[in-house]
Parts: structure tokens; C-alpha cells; sequence
């Protein structure tokens, strides 16, 4: 098993920002969240050096789908980034953190009446306008309001970044967006003609999530710069900000080879810069909006074996007491993990081919397959890794099932913010 960030190994027992994760384990119970705040704000201010924030005006906005409680919020806010939202739910958690509003953009393929109300009563920063039907109801909601809003428009640039299917966007049959292929952007662009209130700034695009190479990102740099070149030639209308999105793909297991935060930023930036002198204009705001990257290696899942069922000349299953309602990538796409156990870091006498099955009724709650483990005994306490974007934020209680705590964990502190359910929470919107 990889470790990262601030993981390490003291008398054969895994330690993450400096806490004994067997103390975690005992003081929590399992399954059990645990953040490395450290390595969250590494990687936050990596994406601000290198993609040039502080020297060339450039944003940082953080894709909050990826996970998002209060206190990830404030800790967005201290590293001086923005913050992308996609539901009212993600903007109400936001503004009970008192996240600068102005910071904000809000994303989503189908906001309703209410979200959009939301966000035009609580002063949202950034529109990011997925449609028709949303482009008429921000107008009539800002006119009753008398106040301009500004907007990126999103579309659909028709770029196949190559990832798995159900995590893809770019691509021109997508529900995401205004196509270009089809005309559809340029009627949006037309209808600002009628409309007072709204002030197009930007344009925004995104091709897809856990993407391992620059080249796919450079291709939508030369779609969105020869669109800005055409909204100015023919429209007369100055596009000030660029956003690329975000999907930039981490390490998950040892068949991935992602890229550092360093590489893609700087590819980008360069891409850029030459595409600006080609076309002879200014260059705009760049936006990135990294999500995963930023807390998927960050974030681990604690769980503790129960039963191990051996059957012979077949598969070992090893179960523990989470599964699909906290980490659903592997039931939903196959996503691969790494493990061990905590307390025997150091073992490697007696290897076991094992596969980790959760606790739900389902036979598809399988958490990892055939990965090699050592000695392994009912009790241990198991880690899976790179746990941190999509397990919280996409968890369930299926089964009747409460949600995991999470912890933070920095400088020999662990900070719980987010409690573990109880079975009353759980009934406590049943009438």
C-alpha cells in the first residue's frame, strides 16, 4: 500500500498527521472517515503556485461535489480559494460556514426555481449557466431584484477525454452544457441581446474527471480560445475569464500513473500563453476547478474485520463493517483500492490473496478483489486509502446503514467534524 502525505509507520503501526490510527479506531469506532488536513492544503496551495493565482490574477475553485462539510469549507476559505457548488444544499452548507458568497460558482444541469433563487437572494459570485430554461428564470428572478448578474455560460466542446464512461462530460452527447456543434451556444449568446440583466463574463467547460494526461486539456484550450476570438470578432463581446473545469486524475493503485499538480498547471499555462500570441488577444482570468485531486489521497476509511469465509479452491472473502453506503465508486464503476491492516504495517511474512466484501445485502458490495494482504485475523482494523473524494459526499444509508464520522487529522490532533449518525437520525424525518 502507497502511502501519502503525511502517513507513516511507527512500531509496525500507521500513523496519519501524526495520530496512531489504532487510537483513532478505538476513540471513533469504525467505519471512520480520516482526513490529512496537511496534505489537503499542500495540494491547495501547489494549484495556487503553479497556476500562477498570486502573479496572474488566476482561481483556484474547488469542486465541493467531491466532499463538502462546514468545516471543508472554512479551510478552503483560509487557503484563498474558490468554491464551486452544484445543488442548493452545497451553497446552504457554504453559507452556514459564512463562505464569501462572492467566491462562489454555481454549477448544475438542472438547478430548480428555488436553488436559482437561492443563489441570486444570497449574492452568488458566478452563474454557471447549463441551459435555456435556467438562462430565462435568472433573468426574471434578477429584473424582480433589479441587479445584474454575472455568468459563464457552459458548454459542450466536444472533446472524448478518455476515462470511464459514467465520469465523462466533454463529449458532444452530454447533458451537460450548450453544444457548439449543434448551435446551440450561439443562441444563448443571441438571446443576451433581449436580456438586461445578465452580464456573460466567462465560459466554462469540463471534459471529464480522473483524466492521466495533459493533451486532452490542451485541446479544450484551443476550443475555448478560438470561441473567446469568435464572441469578440463577431459579437463584439470581451470574454475576461476562462474556466477549464477541473478532473485531473490521482492514484488510486499501482496501475495508475497520474501526473504531479506541478505538470498539468504548468502544460496548461503554457498551452495558454501560446495559444493567446497565436490568436493575437489578451490573455483572460484562468479558472481550474480540481476536486479529487485535491482530497482523494488525502482522505482514508478506517473499517474492522469481522467475519473471514474461506472457500476452498475459490476466493477468500474478508468482510467488514462498512461497504457500498460508504464508498460506492467500486459497486458503481469498478474503481480499484488499496489496503492493509493498521497494526501490522511491517508483516509481510504470510501473504493471503483476499477479496474485501462490505456488510450490505448485496452481492456487488465487494470493496476490493483479490488484493494480497498478510496476516489477517477478525478484529484487525483495516485501511482502505485515497478514500477522500466521492465516499462521503456520495455515501448512503441503504440497508439502514448510519453514515461514518469524519475526522482531521494534523499535528498529532485529530479534530472530529462531521458526527457519526445514530439510528435516531435516521428515523428522524419519518413520520
Amino acid at each position: 500500500m502507497k502511502l501519502h502525505g503525511t502517513m507513516g509507520i511507527i512500531d509496525n503501526t500507521l500513523y496519519i498527521g501524526g495520530v496512531n490510527t489504532i487510537d483513532l479506531a478505538q476513540k471513533y469506532k469504525t467505519p471512520l472517515y480520516v482526513f490529512d488536513e496537511e496534505l489537503i492544503r499542500q495540494n491547495c496551495r501547489e494549484y495556487k503556485k503553479y497556476f500562477k493565482v498570486e502573479e496572474n490574477n488566476n482561481k483556484i475553485a474547488y469542486a465541493g461535489k467531491a466532499f463538502l462539510t462546514k468545516y471543508m469549507c472554512n479551510l478552503i476559505n483560509e487557503e484563498g480559494l474558490y468554491l464551486d457548488v452544484v445543488s442548493g444544499g452545497e451553497l446552504y452548507t457554504a453559507h452556514k460556514a459564512n463562505f464569501p458568497m462572492d467566491r462562489i460558482l454555481f454549477h448544475g444541469n438542472n438547478k430548480t426555481f428555488e436553488e436559482i433563487k437561492m443563489g441570486v437572494d444570497l449574492g452568488v459570485g458566478i452563474f454557471v449557466v447549463d441551459n435555456f430554461y435556467e438562462l430565462d428564470i435568472l433573468e426574471k428572478l434578477c429584473e424582480e431584484k433589479n441587479k445584474i448578474q454575472d455568468i459563464y455560460f457552459r458548454i459542450t466542446p466536444g472533446i472524448d477525454a478518455h476515462t470511464h464512461k459514467y465520469i465523462k462530460t466533454g463529449q458532444i452527447d452530454s447533458k451537460f452544457g450548450f453544444a457548439l456543434i449543434n448551435g446551440d451556444f450561439y443562441m444563448a449568446v443571441e438571446k443576451l441581446k433581449d436580456y438586461k440583466n445578465i452580464r456573460l463574463i466567462g465560459i466554462h467547460a469540463h471534459i471529464g474527471s480522473q483524466i492521466f494526461e495533459v493533451e486532452p486539456y490542451k485541446e479544450e484550450v484551443d476550443v475555448m480560445f478560438n470561441l473567446v476570438k469568435d464572441l469578440k470578432d463577431k459579437y463584439d463581446i470581451e470574454i475576461n475569464e476562462i474556466d477549464f473545469g477541473g478532473g485531473i486524475g490521482v492514484y488510486y493503485t499501482e496501475s495508475d500513473n497520474p501526473k504531479s499538480i506541478k505538470e498539468f498547471c504548468i502544460e496548461i499555462i503554457n498551452k495558454c500563453n501560446e495559444k493567446c500570441k497565436e490568436l493575437n488577444i489578451n490573455m483572460p482570468t484562468l479558472i481550474l476547478e480540481p476536486g479529487r485531486s485535491l482530497v482523494a489521497n488525502a482522505g482514508s476509511t478506517l473499517y474492522s474485520i469481522g467475519s473471514i469465509k474461506e472457500i476452498k479452491d475459490v476466493r477468500t472473502y474478508v468482510s467488514v463493517d462498512g461497504g457500498m453506503t460508504d464508498n460506492i465508486r467500486p459497486s458503481l464503476y469498478q474503481a480499484g483500492y488499496e489496503c492493509a491492516i493498521v497494526n501490522k504495517m511491517d508483516d509481510n511474512d504470510t501473504s493471503h490473496k483476499v477479496t474485501i466484501a462490505g456488510k450490505c445485502c448485496e452481492s456487488g458490495d465487494i470493496l476490493i478483489s483479490n488484493t494480497n494482504i498478510f496476516d489477517i485475523e477478525s478484529g484487525d482494523i483495516l485501511i482502505t486509502t485515497s478514500t477522500g473524494a466521492y465516499g462521503h459526499s456520495m455515501a448512503s444509508n441503504y440497508n439502514k446503514i448510519p453514515k461514518n464520522p469524519v475526522v482531521f487529522v494534523k499535528n498529532g490532533e485529530d479534530k472530529l467534524v462531521c458526527k457519526r449518525q445514530s439510528y435516531e437520525d435516521l428515523l428522524s424525518l419519518e413520520l
